[in-house]
């Protein structure tokens, strides 16, 4: 049998440059040819290796090409299990149903069902909305400034940005955007707001179906949303009788410290979103968990031809049994969180006056009040270091720190360090963004 191969060396610029779509985004903030990727190192074609502060926006939680993972995908190929199946009954979905449930929801006193949608997170955004509207009988939707939920209609009109709006303006379903309680513009008191729309008949809004929100918002900006806060949100939609739903597609899985990011409230949605990470493998997964009294889809009313990713299933299954099973992996993530935030007020903060903030390992630099530098110079001068670290934020002017929670600590420490050595480089030379 003959092999072909691409000579990546000589071919991959043109290729990539004339044959792929000018949407590409991540491959121009780092421009190299990856070749393999182990726990929190990638590796280009060149050898260079690189540690990963980016683990695939949050879909890498346990690294990439985890053992204990990648033994049991291999098997399931190596005897035949199904691979694609629909929605169909199968013995990998049945084990991720059954370790979900049992490493997942049972100890935390969470009784959901478990609807599997298209496997891509803006899907599971859809599916809850339509299940809520379809739940309340009403059309509108709360959300909130800073948001991202996805790029598909439903979500994206849930979605704050005007860029990636833009296109689809018009033909957007009614969602009311108010403040989020933290923001670059400072706090607001987003419930008094939403209280006064709900208690005015006059207000001009529309009784929503659901609330919808990152406890964590990742790409506004990551911005922590307060316990109390949350707590109230919970209170408010319990009285006026509209469903809380959390997307918790980048900030689940053990991100914050905990499974889920809203723990740390004490609350419990009546909808949560998941997808990225809880595919276990970096394998395309989308679910929505639903309260059962809100379950009141009829068979089919909301499907996809990829809604039942069985290598997903084992690979999500795997996972959870591999690092779900007791308490130590949280408490590595937390040992690890506490570095990165000691680290950043040490070494960042007080010698840059950069703004620092997040939870668990989903953390910021905000250069904002660095003058002379921006977080896209910073994020180029690491990816020349050997460090891949994204932007976010309203004008890409924060650094997120999204390591695989595996990340190791001599990794984690070089990584910081990369950063501190980018922005010491870039301060002491300004360097203007056209010449960057």
């Amino acid at each position: 049998m003959t092999t072909l191969t691409l000579d990546t060396t000589t071919t991959a610029p043109s290729v990539f440059e004339t044959g792929e779509s000018a949407v590409r985004s991540y491959s121009r903030a780092f421009p190299a040819v990856f070749t393999s990727a182990k726990g929190d190192v990638l590796v280009g074609q060149d050898g260079t290796r690189y540690i990963d502060f980016l683990a695939g926006a949050g879909t890498l939680n346990y690294g990439h090409n985890p053992d204990p993972v990648k033994d049991e995908l291999i098997e399931y190929l190596r005897t035949d299990g199904l691979v694609h199946g629909l929605d169909l009954s199968t013995s990998a979905k049945a084990g991720f149903l059954e370790a979900l449930r049992t490493l997942v929801l049972e100890p935390r006193g969470l009784d959901y069902k478990v609807q599997f949608t298209s496997p891509s997170g803006t899907n599971a955004v859809e599916a809850a909305l339509k299940v809520a509207r379809l739940a309340t009988g009403r059309t509108n939707v709360v959300a909130f400034g800073g948001g991202f939920h996805g790029v598909s209609t439903g979500s994206l009109a849930a979605t704050g940005s005007t860029y990636y709006r833009e296109g689809l303006e018009a033909t957007l379903p009614q969602v009311t955007h108010i403040p989020y309680p933290v923001s670059p513009l400072g706090d607001f008191d987003s419930l008094g707001l939403l209280r006064r729309l709900l208690d005015d008949p006059s207000s001009g809004v529309d009784k929503p179906a659901a609330v919808l929100l990152e406890t964590v918002q990742g790409e506004g900006g990551v911005w922590v949303a307060p316990v109390a806060f949350l707590q109230e949100l919970r209170e408010l939609c319990d009285r006026h009788g509209i469903l809380l739903v959390v997307d918790d597609i980048q900030a689940g899985c053990g991100r914050t410290g905990t499974f889920f990011s809203f723990e740390r409230a004490g609350i419990t949605p009546d909808l949560v979103t998941l997808s990225k990470a809880i595919g276990g493998y970096g394998l395309p997964m989308a679910i929505v968990l639903i309260k059962p009294e809100y379950d009141i889809w009829r068979p089919g009313q909301h499907n996809g031809t990829f809604r039942g990713h069985q290598l997903a299933f084992v690979a999500a299954a795997a996972a959870l049994r591999h690092y779900w099973s007791d308490d130590a992996f949280v408490r590595q993530i937390r040992t690890k969180a506490d570095l990165v935030t000691d680290f950043l007020q040490r070494r960042i903060a007080q010698p840059f006056g950069a703004g620092v903030r997040g939870i668990g390992l989903m953390q910021a630099v905000d250069l904002t009040d660095v003058p002379g530098v921006e977080a896209g110079q910073v994020s180029r001068r690491c990816f020349d270091k050997g460090l891949i670290v994204e932007t976010c934020g309203r004008r890409d002017e924060v650094l997120k720190i999204l390591p695989p929670l595996t990340v190791s600590q001599v990794n984690l420490s070089a990584g910081l360090q990369t950063l501190v050595d980018a922005l010491t480089e870039l301060t002491a030379n300004p360097v203007s963004e056209a010449a960057a």
